[in-house]
């Protein structure tokens, strides 16, 4: 197969021809303002599927509908009930998921057999459009190889995707950590997965929120994946990486002990030049929206530099951060050292 690549210069045929390829049952790369997706048409089981093969994705991994407009969500649940519909008119479009209860046409592929669907409406306007040119909407996990760090460029698709899919729409570089994911199919919403929606901005509108204990934790063997992102290794380079909590002299001084691997070090911005093995920075220490942003591109860079070890200096839980946080957790396969 050969994967076309569609681009601002392409125009509006362009995004006419990525909605033809998901009305003829394709797989479409998009950007999102969150990560790009691989997008298939999500009332298609069959269509489903096929992001899996490409992914490479467990069948007992969930997907994210991805829609248009707030009134499109209502043929796809059982009930869209105030909580929803208050959670949707203060942050649709946008880094947010809600799960509700699924109505009958969300196939079974989607949902991976549960009972409920997660959806959301992006911000990102060729997203938007290519869902309204369908009229349908898509079904859509990050468009990476299953378990690698998540793509936030056409380019980084394109490693991963290119012969395995119809076509990538390349809309420029996205935010980086995926949506924020809570459930509202339980009396007190939780969150299964942080993103660019804080709890705090969650408990502005709802009140009681409560944060799932996989978002710092492994799940136990046989526990149901409610959401994705909580179950499987995610977000990681091939190389070994261990989270770092403690302070600078300390995170450098361990970096520097001698090893048989290629050692690397993922710091904060200014850090760089007084760490004595390559360091790439991924934004400043208090900043978590450029960590957010840098995250992913830094993670692919030291797989691109054949690094085989990667200290990750311990990021801020204040606001995105907890998303940051989750993320190098399950990059990390749990592993931090306390200095």
């Amino acid at each position: 197969m050969i994967t076309k690549l569609i681009t601002e210069k392409d125009g509006e045929k362009g995004l006419d021809e990525a909605a033809r390829l998901l009305k003829d049952g394709e797989l479409v790369a998009i950007p999102t303002e969150t990560v790009y997706g691989l997008a298939a048409n999500a009332l298609d089981g069959n269509a489903v599927k096929n992001i899996f093969v490409a992914k490479g994705r467990p069948q007992d991994n969930p997907l994210i509908v991805h829609i248009a407009e707030i009134d499109e969500i209502l043929p796809l649940v059982k009930n869209f009930d105030e909580r929803a519909r208050a959670l949707a008119e203060a942050y649709w479009p946008g880094p947010l998921t809600m799960i509700l209860p699924k109505s009958d046409i969300i196939p079974t592929e989607v949902c991976a057999g549960l009972d409920t669907v997660a959806i959301r409406m992006p911000s990102h306007p060729i997203a938007h459009e290519i869902i309204k040119k369908c009229g349908f909407p898509l079904a859509a996990p990050s468009a990476n190889t299953s378990g690698k760090p998540s793509p936030t460029t056409a380019a980084h698709v394109m490693n991963d995707m290119d012969g395995k899919i119809a076509a990538v729409v390349d809309g420029g570089s996205s935010v980086g950590v995926e949506s924020t994911v809570v459930t509202l199919a339980c009396p007190v919403p939780r969150v299964l997965r942080p993103g660019g929606v804080t709890p705090d901005q969650l408990r502005a509108v709802l009140g009681e929120v409560e944060i799932d204990k996989a978002v710092f934790k492994a799940l136990e063997s046989g526990e149901k994946v409610l959401s994705p992102g909580m179950k499987y290794k995610h977000y990681s380079p091939n190389a070994h990486v261990i989270i770092v909590k403690g302070d600078f002299d300390k995170f450098a001084s361990l970096v520097a002990e001698p090893r048989s691997e290629r050692t690397c070090a993922v710091c904060f911005d200014g850090e760089e030049d007084k760490i004595s093995v390559p360091a790439y920075p991924y934004g400043h220490a208090d900043s978590p929206e450029e960590q957010a942003r840098e995250l992913f591109d830094v993670l692919r860079h030291v797989d691109d530099e054949k690094m085989e070890l990667a200290f990750v200096r311990f990021p801020s839980l204040d606001g995105v951060g907890m998303a940051v946080y989750n993320r190098l957790l399950r990059a990390a396969g749990f592993e931090v050292i306390e200095l």
